[in-house]
């Protein structure tokens, strides 16, 4: 594993699809998206633990969780990933980082400590053969995001750039795509099968 690494929780977008920003979503035990994600990544070990957050967001209230709100609303997201690995950079502690965009809640906190175990530039999870979040990458690709050496304009083409090592995980979590709230009621009813 590696000897430290981070969290990056992409949470900055508006969320029209979810009729707000999804960071403050709520699962159906009453947490937040935000707060689900904060969770797993914490009890996985990553530590200095970030958030983007919505341009004007309230400031967080959150252990062991720093939010970063976006100067802007409407930033793509490349734009919001480069901005929290700048911030996390500021930490030279970590050798890794575990990116996960907060729409992924249900995501289990096994599947973040074998991305982060990875001996790879980059790691993605893949369940029953489907790619899925969250994403690790080494602080060296992270640097290089932000320095634009990897300029994107997406995390896609910085993955098939660096190389990716599929890790498979037993975890229907990380194909769990909750944009909206259908799709949301749809995964916990899965989950819970």
């Amino acid at each position: 594993m590696a000897a430290r690494f981070a969290g990056l929780i992409l949470a900055g977008g508006t969320g029209e699809r979810y009729g707000g920003p999804k960071a403050f979503a709520r699962l159906p035990d009453g947490r937040t998206f935000l707060a689900a994600c904060a969770e797993l990544l914490a009890s996985a070990g990553a530590k200095p633990l970030l958030a983007t957050l919505p341009a004007g967001a309230p400031s967080l209230q959150a252990p062991h969780l720093e939010g970063l709100p976006l100067p802007a609303s409407g930033l793509a997201m490349f734009d919001s990933l480069k901005l929290g690995l700048q911030h996390l950079l500021a930490d030279q502690a970590w050798d890794a980082v575990v990116v996960l965009p907060v729409d992924h809640p249900l995501v289990a906190s096994d599947t973040v400590r074998a991305l982060a175990g990875t001996e790879a530039e980059a790691a993605l999870p893949s369940h029953q053969g489907k790619h899925g979040h969250p994403v690790m990458l080494s602080r060296r690709v992270a640097e290089r995001i932000v320095t634009g050496e990897l300029a994107g304009p997406t995390l896609r083409e910085v993955l098939r750039a660096v190389g990716t090592v599929d890790v498979a995980v037993d975890d229907p979590g990380v194909t769990a795509n909750c944009n909206t709230p259908e799709a949301l009621a749809a995964a916990v009813a899965r989950l819970d099968r």
